[in-house]
C-alpha cells in the first residue's frame, strides 16, 4: 500500500485557495504531501470586476486571465496539481456529471485531508455551495457501490478555511496552522491574483492576527511558539486520537 501523503483543496473560484489556505498548501508540499487544487469555477462573473472594467473584455478573456493568475499562484505555492472544472459562477452549479468528475478526482487523489469553504456564507452562496458539494462528493467517493472496482475513499478530515467575515458566517476555528516558514510563497501567490489587488493587505493582516492566536494557544507568554503568520481552520468531522 502506498504511504504517499496527499491533500485536496476544493475552491469555489480560482482565487479562493490563495487567500484562505495558500499557506497550508505550501507548508504541506514542503512536508512531502502532494496537494491537489480543484477550482470549481474561474470566478469569471462575480469576482473579476477589475478585469470587466477593461475595454473589449469578454467572458472567455476573463476566464483565460483568471486561469493564468491561478496557475501562477499554484506554482508559487509549489502545488502538486491544479484543475479547473469550469462549472460557472454566480451562481455556481454542478450537475451530476460534474459531481462525478469531482468524485473521480477525490478517489484518484485519496486525500489525507480536504479543505473547502465555510458551511454558511450569506454574502457569497457559491462558497457554501462548494462545501456542500465537497461533502456530498466525499460521501459518494466512500460508497462501495459507486463505480465498483475503484478504490473507495477512507475518512479524510474536511477543514473549512476562513471566510471573509467570520462573524457573519458562523465559522469557529479549532485549528491554527503556523505558516511563517512559507509566508513568502503565500505572499507571492497573493500577488499573482492581480484582478483582486484590493484583498492583498487584508489577507496579510489576517495572517498576522491568526499568528497572534497561534502564539496564545500554543502557550502564550509561558512558552508559546513565535509564529509570525498563521491560518485558521474549522474541522467538520470528529478526529480520532490515542491520547490528548
Amino acid at each position: 500500500m502506498s504511504d504517499k501523503k496527499t491533500a485536496l483543496v476544493i475552491s469555489a473560484h480560482s482565487a479562493d485557495f490563495v487567500w484562505r489556505c495558500g499557506g497550508a498548501i505550501a507548508l504541506h508540499q514542503k512536508k512531502g504531501y502532494e496537494v491537489t487544487i480543484v477550482c470549481l469555477s474561474y470566478g469569471e462573473r462575480g469576482e473579476s470586476a477589475k478585469l470587466w472594467k477593461q475595454e473589449g473584455m469578454t467572458l472567455e478573456k476573463v476566464k483565460a486571465a483568471r486561469r493564468v493568475e491561478a496557475e501562477a499562484a499554484a506554482q508559487a505555492l509549489n502545488a502538486h496539481e491544479i484543475t479547473f472544472l469550469d462549472a460557472g459562477d454566480y451562481p455556481l452549479e454542478l450537475d451530476n456529471d460534474k459531481k462525478f468528475e469531482l468524485v473521480d478526482i477525490i478517489r484518484a487523489v485519496q486525500p489525507t485531508f480536504m479543505l473547502s469553504h465555510s458551511t454558511y456564507d450569506p454574502y457569497n452562496t457559491d462558497h457554501m455551495y462548494a462545501t456542500k458539494v465537497a461533502m456530498e462528493c466525499r460521501m459518494i467517493a466512500q460508497a462501495w457501490g459507486h463505480n465498483p472496482g475503484q478504490k473507495v475513499l477512507g475518512a479524510p478530515q474536511l477543514y473549512l478555511f476562513e471566510p471573509h467575515q467570520t462573524e457573519q458566517m458562523g465559522w469557529k476555528p479549532d485549528v491554527f496552522l503556523d505558516i511563517s516558514d512559507v509566508w513568502d510563497q503565500k505572499w507571492a501567490a497573493i500577488q499573482a491574483m492581480k484582478g483582486q489587488e484590493h484583498l492583498w493587505t487584508y489577507y496579510e493582516n489576517l495572517a498576522e492576527n491568526r499568528a497572534n492566536h497561534f502564539r496564545r494557544n500554543s502557550g502564550g507568554m509561558a512558552g508559546g511558539r513565535a509564529a509570525k503568520y498563521a491560518e485558521g481552520f474549522q474541522s467538520i468531522y470528529p478526529r480520532t486520537v490515542d491520547e490528548l
